[in-house]
């Protein structure tokens, strides 16, 4: 309820530009930090989500007794600025999980670990889902994460490249049980060569091939994870490669300065 409060009150502060992204948690330690189950995940997502939901719409009181949550002739303020409330963005990776956010109509969101063949077979699941659902599909309904960094020469690109995979095998480590009873839904190849296609790491050259190629498949919406303190490097982006790649989908002209 608290979560419900706190999200309508972003939307009316931002004047209805809030989005809702969701997502019920893959990393065994996340759930053995709080002395949650992770075999309740699911559940516990559903209801949490159909309870945040029904805050947002419900204009009258109303009781809720689940299996995680009881609550008693409450209602939740303030309401959310869009109507009917604001939208949802759910992450996916599996086929099914993917036609599953689809049939829900909520937007997707793609990982950052995913090759770029993966990410597009993934963004064409979804497209044809939406469209067998009879609702138009809009490209920008699809966010891929991809992680990026301009790099001045080869060995900095290497460097950078080793760093990024070692931080993939700790999240792995982390995300796994250590009885393997659960293991974690993150899948990326163990490789230096799968760490350097998911992520855009290279000069702005190498990086507008990549963009190229996604927007080749289709993809349209890219949300970018730069390392920590790297408002150089959003400024190298932001200035040599946005302006290619604005208006016209033709081959983009790089802006060099």
């Amino acid at each position: 309820m608290l979560l419900a409060e706190q999200t309508a009150t972003i939307d009316l502060l931002s004047g209805g530009r809030f989005e809702f992204g969701v997502g019920k948690g893959y990393r065994h330690n996340e759930f053995q930090s709080f002395c949650i189950p992770q075999e309740e995940a699911d559940e516990r997502f559903e209801e949490c989500l159909a309870l945040v939901l029904k805050s947002w719409t419900s204009e009258e009181r109303f009781s809720h007794h689940g299996r995680y949550w009881h609550f008693e002739d409450i209602i939740v303020e303030p309401p959310t600025k869009q109507k009917p409330h604001p939208p949802i963005w759910m992450a996916a990776g599996s086929p099914d999980s993917i036609r599953k956010v689809a049939r829900r109509g909520y937007k997707l969101l793609l990982d950052q670990v995913a090759s770029t063949t993966e990410v597009i077979e993934r963004f064409n699941i979804y497209k044809a889902e939406v469209e067998a659902s009879g609702r138009k599909f809009d490209p920008m309904d699809v966010g891929v994460s991809r992680a990026f960094l301009v790099t001045r020469d080869a060995e900095e690109k290497a460097k950078a490249l080793e760093a990024r995979l070692a931080h993939q095998r700790r999240l792995a480590v982390l995300s796994n049980a250590p009885d393997g009873r659960f293991k974690s839904s993150l899948s990326f190849s163990d490789t230096l060569d799968a760490a350097g296609d998911s992520a855009m790491f290279g000069t702005v050259d190498e990086i507008a091939a990549k963009l190229e190629a996604l927007r080749a498949g289709g993809i349209e919406y890219v949300l970018l994870n730069g390392p920590a303190g790297s408002r150089d490097n959003l400024r190298s982006f932001a200035r040599e490669l946005m302006p290619a790649f604005a208006g016209s989908r033709e081959r983009p002209r790089l802006v060099k300065r």
